[in-house]
């Protein structure tokens, strides 16, 4: 065997022996973690990458009869250094019939979230209730509790399965008579701990809602969902959202996230920066 044989045979075996330790530390890390911790994480990488965030949202929302309709509008989100609180502000500019529409959203995993959805038809702020919160936001398949999401507290959790790429888990409300749905299953990348796939059941077993993510993105290193698909499987209809400018660690003031922002936008931080 000549030296070119042998130096190609032995980089072959250093390869083949990183990719190993590689895949068997990443197994240790990842294989003895329960459910809770497993939905924890999930919910970090959805929803607190970086210590603030703006995109740009675009949905197209079609319904039983392939009927279609479009929301545009900038969201920006700031978290707060105690108990997991995070400020959500969305603002619509397409279509005309929505555009300057304005939803706040104060998130309190251990209670109620506060919820504002400021009417420019009316110049009206209405008070979103805990119990409507799981109705549809803005026409759309999503309910406003999607937006800013679901607290793991409100749920106990079940891990189902797992193989190389996926953990897969059941969901059942502690509540259940507060939501639509009896329980719901997700699948989460091992990965990037983002939710892939989520079936929301009735008590007989019948899928009622589901979220499926079409696409990630690493965007500023936090993978990011850049477009998913909700299925209203009782309406037959779905809305499709994507994703685009988004940006992480911007240091949005706290203050952009008050009631005054409702009629008052704050229009430097609805720009794009890239």
């Amino acid at each position: 065997m000549n030296l070119n044989n042998l130096i190609c045979k032995g980089s072959l075996i250093i390869a083949v022996a990183l990719f190993v330790v590689v895949t068997s530390a990443y197994a240790s890390e990842t294989e003895g973690l329960t459910a809770a911790t497993i939905v924890n994480k999930s919910n970090l990488a959805s929803y607190y990458a970086g210590t603030d965030g703006r995109s740009d949202a675009r949905m197209k929302i079609v319904d039983s009869q392939d009927r279609v309709q479009y929301r545009q509008f900038v969201m920006l989100r700031k978290n707060q250094q105690e108990n997991m609180k995070q400020h959500f502000l969305v603002v619509f500019s397409r279509p005309t019939d929505v555009r300057d529409t304005v939803f706040l959203v104060d998130k309190k995993p251990q209670s109620d979230d506060d919820r504002w959805l400021y009417l420019p038809g009316l110049d009206l702020v209405k008070r979103i209730s805990s119990g409507d919160k799981r109705t549809s936001f803005v026409g759309s398949n999503f309910y406003y509790e999607d937006v800013s999401g679901r607290s793991p507290l409100l749920d106990n959790h079940e891990l189902i399965n797992q193989d190389e790429e996926n953990y897969y888990l059941k969901h059942t409300p502690k509540s259940p008579e507060t939501v639509e749905f009896a329980y719901y299953s997700s699948t989460i990348n091992k990965q990037t701990f983002l939710p892939m796939h989520v079936i929301y059941y009735d008590s007989n077993d019948k899928p009622l809602r589901t979220m499926e993510v079409n696409q990630v993105k690493i965007i500023e290193s936090f993978p990011t969902v850049t477009e998913a698909t909700l299925t209203d499987h009782r309406l037959n209809g779905h809305t499709l959202i994507q994703f685009r400018f988004m940006d992480y660690n911007l240091g949005i003031p706290e203050q952009v996230f008050s009631e005054r922002s409702l009629r008052n936008p704050p229009d430097k931080w609805l720009q794009r920066t890239q």
